[in-house]
C-alpha cells in the first residue's frame, strides 16, 4: 500500500451516509457536529470549552446562522426567510438591541434598548428614507418621513 493510500487520500469517488457526523480534537472534545433531524440539517462548531460558537441550520423557513460568546449565547443571528435577510445583534443577556433587514418594502434599520423598545428606526422605502426616534415609552419624539 503507497503512503497515499495508508494516509486516507482520495482514491476515488466514495459516498459516506449518516445521520451525523462528529469531529473530535486530540483530546476527545467534540469541536464539530453535523447532523440532519426532521427540521432539516444542521452543523455546529464548538469552541475548546465544548461551547457552540458558531450554529448553521436550515429548516422549513429558511437558513440561519448563528455566532455565540464565550458562554454560549446567541450574539449575532442571520436568517434568511420568506420576507427578505435579517441580522440581529444581542447583548450579554440575550436581548436584540440592533436589527437589519431588507424586505420586499426596502431596507430598515433598527436600534433597540434593554427592554426591546426600538428607539430609533431607519426605513427606506418607495416613497424614500425615513427616520424615527422613540421614547422609553414607545411614542415618537422625533420623525422625519
Amino acid at each position: 500500500m503507497d503512503t497515499d493510500q495508508a494516509q486516507g487520500a482520495n482514491v476515488g469517488t466514495k459516498v459516506i451516509r449518516a445521520n451525523q457526523f462528529i469531529l473530535e480534537d486530540e483530546t476527545g472534545k467534540d469541536r464539530a457536529r453535523l447532523a440532519v433531524s426532521k427540521g432539516g440539517p444542521a452543523l455546529g462548531l464548538f469552541d475548546e470549552n465544548g461551547k457552540p460558537r458558531a450554529i448553521l441550520i436550515l429548516d422549513k423557513d429558511g437558513p440561519s446562522l448563528i455566532l455565540t460568546d464565550d458562554n454560549g449565547k446567541g450574539r449575532a443571528m442571520l436568517v434568511v426567510d420568506k420576507n427578505g435577510p435579517g441580522l440581529s445583534l444581542l447583548d450579554e443577556n440575550g436581548k436584540t438591541r440592533a436589527k437589519l433587514i431588507v424586505i420586499k418594502e426596502g431596507p430598515g434599520l433598527a436600534l433597540t434598548d434593554e427592554n426591546g423598545i426600538d428607539r430609533a428606526v431607519l426605513a427606506v422605502g418607495k416613497a424614500g428614507p425615513g427616520l424615527a426616534l422613540y421614547d422609553e415609552n414607545e411614542k415618537v419624539i422625533w420623525s422625519q418621513p
